[in-house]
């Protein structure tokens, strides 16, 4: 089996993006902001949006399940005030749910919290608990910098964001951690943004001691972990450098990389620098990068491709494509055995 983790609802039908740029206009003025119960869309319209795209992709390119949630730059919490991300988180959300109970056997649910900058981040829990209950969520995503850019809040290692590790921990579920849109015109959000979070979210756990006190807490930094890989040897050393343990023993128990490297060197440096077993497949289409490499006449996002082509053996592919997504995401793994996988 091969188990995409990093799936986003990039083509959902135009009337969820018709309804955010009404509740978007309607900031400050309650009159004109639209009800939840004007937004339609049927069971017919989401088959039509997922069967011509990821469902379509995943056939051709021989994936068999992703891990599925709401498209990462329209999660967008510098927006608006906690009741607007609130609205907006559980929309997404259910219209996740809702692709996942039409293809159970091509996608499982994760969650878009709903934060908001400056608010305390136990407002999410609510939103957390129902996903996992009630919808069967495997995971969520956790944005690091809900102002946009910005960096306002503090850092992952910091007692503010405990509530949500708490219940990370209950669940035993892990965290992506992936940024939204850039309203900072200095980072282009796919280009910068997204490689800049992932790396400073890696070194947020480097320079603390957050496993310590959460040591079955698990996150999953996407897009090949940003810069982490090509300096692992500058992470290595300022480890050194803080007194830490060796990145095996302060991190890798806790922290997981995924494939979303979109040519063949990067994914050769992150298999030979990374273990294996903290390496997920994941492709994230259809995401930022939907074009053809002219170098390769393949889409630069069929990482699957990469893997094929890297230097691992049988059983560390087996691992990156399937045995540690169901080590990293148990609820996942519950899923599949209850399908008898």
């Amino acid at each position: 089996m091969i188990i995409d983790i990093h799936g986003h609802y990039t083509t959902a039908p135009k009337a969820l993006e018709a309804w955010r740029n009404r509740q978007i206009a309607g900031i400050g003025n309650p009159s004109e902001t639209p009800k939840v119960s004007e937004l339609q869309i049927s069971d017919d319209a989401l088959r039509e949006s997922i069967e011509s795209n990821q469902l379509k992709l995943m056939r051709e390119r021989g994936l068999d399940l992703t891990i599925f949630s709401p498209r990462a730059s329209f999660m967008a919490h510098h927006i608006g005030d906690f009741q607007v991300s609130s609205t907006w988180a559980a929309i997404c959300n259910e219209l996740c749910y809702r692709v996942s109970q039409l293809f159970p056997d091509h996608f499982v649910p994760a969650a878009m919290l709903p934060q908001s900058p400056g608010v305390d981040v136990a407002t999410c829990i609510p939103e957390l608990v129902k996903c996992v209950e009630q919808y069967g969520n495997v995971a969520i995503n956790l944005n690091p910098d809900p102002s946009g850019g910005h960096w306002t809040s503090p850092p992952l290692s910091d007692r503010y964001w405990y509530p949500v590790y708490e219940k990370m921990v209950e669940y035993d579920i892990p965290a992506m951690i992936h940024v939204s849109t850039s309203c900072n015109a200095c980072f282009h959000t796919t280009g910068a943004h997204y490689l800049n979070a992932d790396t400073t979210a890696f070194m947020q756990c480097l320079t603390s001691d957050l496993f310590r006190d959460f040591p079955t807490l698990r996150f999953v930094i996407p897009h090949g972990g940003g810069a982490v890989p090509y300096h692992w040897g500058r992470f290595r050393g300022l480890a050194q450098e803080l007194k830490k343990p060796l990145l095996k023993d302060h991190l890798l128990n806790n922290v997981f990389f995924d494939t979303c490297v979109y040519h063949q060197p990067g994914i050769d440096l992150l298999t030979r620098v990374i273990p294996v077993d903290n390496i997920l497949f994941a492709s994230e289409m259809i995401g930022a990068v939907r074009g053809i490499d002219p170098q390769t006449g393949h889409y630069f996002d069929d990482t699957k491709r990469y893997i094929e082509a890297a230097h691992v053996d049988a059983d560390e592919r087996y691992k990156i494509y399937e045995g540690n997504a169901r080590r990293v995401y148990p609820r996942l793994d519950a899923v599949l055995k209850t399908k008898g996988q």
